[in-house]
């Protein structure tokens, strides 16, 4: 069983983290998924939920598995020299790193996807990828992996990012069984990404 680390900070992307999480949870028997933030505090989404976090950063930094959800308050979490820290070091030891939509730029920011390739939400592209210069930033992609590291576009592109994990770990008849039984119509094809066209930044 794979242990995985689903970070949140105030304001998160409900759908980036739910999303992810439906899929890497498998059939319980795979994945062992603990929400960590901060601290115990409760934690509020963007769309105003609250969320009881399962452990603080402090706990542990030695997960199989790390996902990253993004949201606008992703970089504001940027601003925690502690959190990056821990984000750091997770990455490090972890076997497979995850992040979506602003997640990504979070990510970047610690310096772990320097020289690698990755992706972003469409809409906010061109404002956050400065900030993770480092980053061989890819404009067109539903999501990218490079090494143990995948990233993810906007909100939904987490969903099919999290089924390619999930094929990588457990195979691809895993990854199918659960697209089928959540009804889920799995975009398998990394670099079918419409929407980096409608932010205009592709021809």
């Amino acid at each position: 069983m794979k242990t995985l680390a689903a970070l949140v900070f105030p304001g998160f992307e409900t759908l980036d983290y739910f999303g992810p999480i439906e899929m890497l949870g498998g059939y319980g028997q795979e994945t062992q998924l603990f929400t960590v933030a901060r601290t115990l505090d409760p934690v509020t989404s963007v769309h105003g939920q609250r969320i009881l976090p399962d452990r603080a950063i402090s706990e542990t930094d030695h997960y199989d598995l790390l996902l990253i959800p993004g949201g606008d308050t992703a970089l504001e979490a940027a601003k925690d020299p502690a959190l990056m820290d821990w984000i750091r070091t997770v990455s490090a030891n972890a076997e497979r790193v995850m992040a979506v939509c602003t997640g990504t730029v979070l990510l970047g920011m610690t310096g772990v996807l320097d020289g690698r390739r990755a992706t972003t939400n469409k809409m906010d592209f061109t404002a956050t990828v400065p900030l993770a210069p480092n980053v061989d930033w890819v404009k067109e992609a539903r999501w990218v992996v490079d090494g143990k590291f995948y990233t993810s576009s906007g909100v939904s592109a987490g969903m099919d990012m999290a089924l390619a994990v999930m094929a990588d770990l457990f195979g691809m008849e895993m990854a199918d069984r659960i697209a089928r039984g959540t009804e889920y119509e799995w975009h398998k094809e990394a670099g079918r990404d419409p929407f980096a066209k409608m932010a205009g930044l592709v021809g």
